[in-house]
């Protein structure tokens, strides 16, 4: 497979190199096309193994279309795994698809590292089970049941885990070490060095007492917060000053049974949501009955059926007689077999999501993994009167709701169909709540509607999770193509597409008048500042809102009802110090911004530029490949592999000396810091606004300005030695690092007067057309220049791995140099290496399987909220952690209440309770 580019390359902040390498060896089997599986599929894809099959030997029906979003009406009757073939292609060019349509054999699965089985029976799951425990490939079974999920995992008898939480290693500055056994090291005293006991450090720039340094690893026992022990150092030099302890992972090892032998191990059932345990462990055995019940009736039980649920809590009350449990939850049995019929999409995007990350574990070998089941229900969901429906209302309407009509009835179907909701924040968490939004219903009736706003533009990182964007979405409205998409998915869907920021400047727009017909709104937004503006919004309007939030591997739901829950309430500290990476970084306004452009600068750069041409000199249907990934990423790629063949005399930029290199990092610096600055304010001026008439540079947007370059400014300067070093480096070119000699160089250096381009109109369809139309003649005028024999005859190239611990090989000269020049650009106060080496290091993006499981999650809420639901102890708030398995599913706290005194109360008068 070819280099990964930097769309999936934001999965090594979360993953890091070596797991990122071991997935992409990695061949998966997702069996079953159903709504879970392709969840599963999708976010897998995403993540970037080397392959994923998908399996299905089953014909499209009518209640697939509650849940499975690539499968539309004129796929009934066809093979589902076939129906989505393209659109999971399309996901990730650089993950080989394939979709197979018979049934499951041995000899087939023997090719996977990694199996994954949904809707399957228990006979296919033990027989299955047993093969991959004995052959060494994971083995993950999910299923989902109306509103109830299971989920199991058997990773073998001996799993190695490199790092199992993805926390970054500790690292602290030391002030003192002494000499003496075992010697005794002193911490600064503005930070606790977070170490246990047995943890192992290495150490660094230590003054005085050299031989700490780079040596093997060592364990330490803690004696304070502050302070820890290490061996013997009475026979080293004397300490002097500073230092470096950085904490040093170390592998862990996991022990798996096999699903026959786990059936019987209670023990090995993770809980997550309090007061559910005896729940859990009954739904354990009433997964078996179920499959019993199917095994021998040939059909799931019928919705809402007394009879059959009796049948299923028999068979559970005989499989107790071994499993000895002391009391069943009958009513949970019960529930079970009412709604297994249904098929729904918020209860398989949660069990899907944290499914495909058990994949990805057992891929990269990175976050510790499920040990060994995991039970799910959102029975909160059924309605709280126990007057039920008549029998006819659950019953299938050949429609695409059936599979939730199967647990709701048709009555609450018209109910969700009529809604009108607000979403806030058309990004990851955005996508997948639209995306459920789509299949569930929701605003798709005559009177019913969904506006969407998001005053951001779809930028290529964003292609890794935000599954609604292709690649010919670049530059495009992200709430406009999010909207297309949707409604492509359901055609019945009535969507608004906005382009406006939720804040005082747009309460023109979003006033009471626009509030007063809204049912709720749905926050999914990627900063705290604006959660809490638009949960003033719903107090001071009297509306529901559901909010969440990811921050890699972690999330939280909250649902906020009037008079019922606690409001999300002002601006919390954030004690993690992380800080996620959601934000458009063409409107950066914070140094986090600017310094993650700068190191996707130099991925695309220095790494994935000189890949991709050492994959097209070695592989001769890289080209055909590639022009199969969408036009803007083909010519992108393509062009980059041209013009880094192609010598600068004939308009391409291979170097042939060190002051080619100089000279091309001077270019470089004019095009990023004042061309394209230029072009972004000739095409959005400073005094642009939006279509509603409100100012499009405004509130945390800023209005950037040009820089012109001076060699006598440090950082401008800064910028040239580093680029052109590695630029050299990438053509096995020595580089040199005398600043004046790099001057005299710059002074022959002609940069050509830029003007900008006034056919670039992000909002102008029939330019978009043009582009296009640009674009494809160029990429056949490049295909047929790549086709020349003398390029293939070309030297390789030498791709550079960002490493920014080591000083003298220019990374960190790179990335700090060009985030402070960006952030000038847009008045952001600079960072100096060490902020920006630290902050850097925290830069987390959303995920693919924490934002389907949050949007998931807050979708189960909406149950509640249309239904109306007045109980407190209904609703769920969420916090999980998919990195190591916690999930805390607990009731969301009350309101506060106070107690006033009106005017002119007399001293006998009661006060008021608000």
């Amino acid at each position: 497979m070819g280099p990964q580019p930097k769309v999936w390359c934001l999965h090594r902040y979360v993953l890091g190199h070596e797991a990122m390498g071991r997935m992409s060896t990695a061949n998966v089997l997702v069996a079953g096309m159903r709504g879970l599986g392709v969840e599963i599929a999708k976010d897998v894809i995403l993540s970037g193994v080397r392959s994923v099959t998908v399996q299905d030997d089953q014909h499209t029906q009518w209640t697939d279309l509650s849940s499975q979003f690539f499968l539309k009406e004129c796929h009934l009757g066809q093979n589902r795994a076939l129906c989505s073939l393209q659109q999971l292609t399309a996901l990730n060019p650089h993950v080989q698809v394939l979709a197979y349509t018979q049934p499951l054999d041995t000899d087939f699965l023997l090719q996977f590292q990694v199996v994954v089985l949904t809707n399957s029976s228990l006979d296919d799951q033990k027989r299955f089970g047993e093969l991959c425990h004995s052959r060494g490939i994971q083995f993950i079974v999910a299923d989902t049941k109306g509103l109830c999920g299971q989920l199991f995992c058997d990773f073998g008898e001996c799993f190695e885990v490199l790092d199992s939480d993805g926390v970054t290693p500790a690292s602290v500055m030391i002030q003192h070490i002494s000499k003496e056994n075992p010697g005794l090291v002193i911490c600064t005293d503005d930070k606790k060095h977070g170490l246990n006991k047995g943890s192992k450090v290495v150490f660094s720039e230590v003054q005085g007492m050299t031989e700490l340094n780079n040596s093997q690893p060592v364990e330490i026992n803690v004696c304070g917060p502050y302070s820890f022990s290490i061996n013997d150092t009475s026979s080293f030099s004397d300490y002097i000053r500073g230092g470096v302890a950085t904490e040093v992972k170390q592998p862990v090892m996991f022990e798996f049974k096999p699903l026959r032998e786990a059936l019987q191990d209670h023990s090995l059932l993770v809980m997550n949501d309090w007061g559910k345990e005896r729940r859990h462990k009954t739904l354990h055995l009433a997964f078996q009955a179920l499959h019993g019940f199917v095994k021998t009736q040939q059909r799931l039980p019928q919705c809402w059926c007394q009879s059959d649920a009796d049948s299923l809590l028999a068979a559970v009350r005989e499989l107790n007689k071994v499993a000895q449990l002391e009391q069943l939850d009958e009513a949970v049995v019960r529930s079970l077999s009412y709604t297994a019929r249904g098929d729904l999409a918020p209860v398989n995007a949660f069990i899907g999501s944290v499914a495909a990350q058990e994949v990805i574990k057992a891929c990269s070998g990175k976050f510790t993994p499920l040990q060994q089941w995991m039970y799910f229900d959102a029975l909160e969901c059924l309605p709280e009167d126990k007057d039920q429906a008549a029998p006819s209302s659950f019953l299938p309407k050949s429609s695409r709701y059936d599979g939730q009509i199967a647990v709701f009835g048709s009555d609450f179907q018209e109910k969700l169909m009529m809604q009108n909701y607000f979403v806030v924040g058309a990004g990851a968490i955005g996508c997948e709540l639209l995306k459920n939004f789509a299949l569930v219903g929701l605003g798709a009736g005559e009177d019913g509607k969904i506006t969407v706003t998001d005053m951001d533009f779809i930028e290529k990182s964003n292609l890794n999770r935000q599954f609604l964007f292709r690649s010919q979405d670049i530059g495009k409205s992200k709430s406009e193509v999010a909207a297309v998409a949707v409604r492509e998915m359901n055609p019945q869907m009535n969507v608004v597409a906005h382009q406006n920021r939720l804040d005082t400047n747009s309460e023109e727009v979003y006033n009471y008048n626009f509030f007063k017909g809204l049912h709720g709104v749905a926050a999914a937004l990627d900063n705290v500042e604006a959660r809490v503006y638009l949960d003033g919004l719903c107090i001071k309007y009297q509306k529901s809102m559901l909010e969440g939030g990811t921050l890699g591997s972690k999330g939280h739901t909250l649902v906020v009802v009037p008079h019922l829950t606690a409001s999300y309430g002002p601006v919390k500290s954030n004690s993690s110090g992380d800080i996620p990476l959601c934000t458009l970084k063409n409107f950066p306004h914070r140094i986090e911004h600017t310094l993650q452009w700068a190191r996707d600068q130099f991925e695309g750069l220095f790494k994935h530029v000189p890949e991709n041409v050492n994959q097209f000199l070695s592989d001769a249907e890289f080209v055909e490949r590639t022009l199969t990934h969408g036009d803007a990423e083909a010519l992108e790629t393509l062009e980059g592999v041209w013009r880094s063949q192609v010598n600068m005399e004939a308009g391409g930029t291979r170097p042939q000396s060190w002051e080619d290199c100089v000279s091309w990092a001077r270019h470089k610096w004019e095009t990023l810091f004042n061309n394209d600055i230029r072009q972004l304010l000739h095409c959005f001026p400073e005094g642009e606004v939006t279509s509603t008439g409100l100012p499009f540079w405004s509130g945390s947007k800023r209005c950037p300005h040009p820089l012109d370059f001076d060699p006598n400014i440090a950082t401008h300067l800064d910028y040239v030695v580093a680029a052109s070093n590695l630029y050299g480096q990438i053509y096995n070119i020595k580089g040199r690092r005398d600043r004046n000699s790099i001057k005299k160089i710059l002074e022959g250096v002609h940069v050509p007067i830029f003007t900008p381009n006034s056919s670039v109109k992000i909002h102008t369809s029939d330019k978009e057309m043009e582009e296009e139309k640009v674009m494809g003649t160029r990429l056949q005028e490049l295909k047929q220049e790549l086709a020349s024999s003398s390029l293939k005859s070309s030297a390789k190239m030498f791709p550079i791995d960002f490493e920014k611990d080591d000083d003298s090989n220019f990374h960190m000269d790179y990335i700090v140099a060009a985030s402070n020049l960006r952030a000038e650009n847009y008045y952001i106060p600079a960072a100096d290496r060490h902020q920006s080496k630290r902050i850097a290091g925290r830069i987390i993006p959303a995920i693919a399987t924490t934002t389907a499981a949050v949007a998931g999650l807050m979708c189960l809420e909406l149950y509640k909220l249309v239904q109306g639901h007045q109980n407190i102890s209904s609703y769920r708030s969420a916090f999980i952690n998919l990195a190591v398995q916690y999930f805390v599913l607990s009731q969301p706290c009350p309101p506060p209440h106070f107690e006033v005194s009106l005017p002119h109360q007399t001293s006998q008068s009661e006060p008021v309770r608000v």
